[in-house]
């Protein structure tokens, strides 16, 4: 049924990405999974970079929006079935952002619905989203996910 929905909407899960340093992209524990942050990375190389500003926002939105198909990935790679979702638990959002950007819910705000449309009700999580002097490899975004599942 997700990856029905997946294909609906046009979207081809990427092969998760490697870690960029020493950790593991995906932690499963008891019926949790923590992803480890997620940043834009398409066929091995970050596609946005740079500081976010009221100038690139609709730019930082596409970034956060890959952050989270690049969660998805991850999701799918541990589990094999993207159905045991069973709720998306909490997101939460890095953007390397100015400092007087303000902007930061609004950055984040594409991934969340699209979790939402992808995974409906159970696609609803709480969420922070803040603002950093900088992220791995000069990323635009960066976004890590707790994820409840079901076997």
């Amino acid at each position: 049924m997700i990856e029905e929905k997946l294909q609906s909407l046009g979207i081809k899960l990427p092969s998760p990405p490697t870690p960029a340093g020493s950790y593991v992209p995906v932690i499963r524990t008891g019926n949790l999974l923590f992803i480890s942050g997620q940043i834009p990375i398409e066929d091995g190389k970050v596609i946005f970079t740079g500081k976010v500003s009221d100038d690139n926002l609709d730019t930082a939105q596409k970034s956060a929006r890959m952050c989270a198909i690049n969660i998805i990935a991850q999701m799918k790679r541990e589990l094999g079935d993207l159905d045991k979702v069973s709720k998306i638990v909490r997101l939460t959002g890095f953007v390397n952002s100015v400092p007087e950007f303000s902007q930061q819910p609004k950055v984040i705000n594409p991934a969340s619905d699209l979790l939402f449309e992808i995974f409906g009700e159970k696609g609803k999580h709480s969420r922070i989203a803040v603002g950093v002097a900088s992220l791995p490899l000069n990323s635009m975004t960066e976004i890590d996910a707790i994820v409840e599942f079901s076997e």
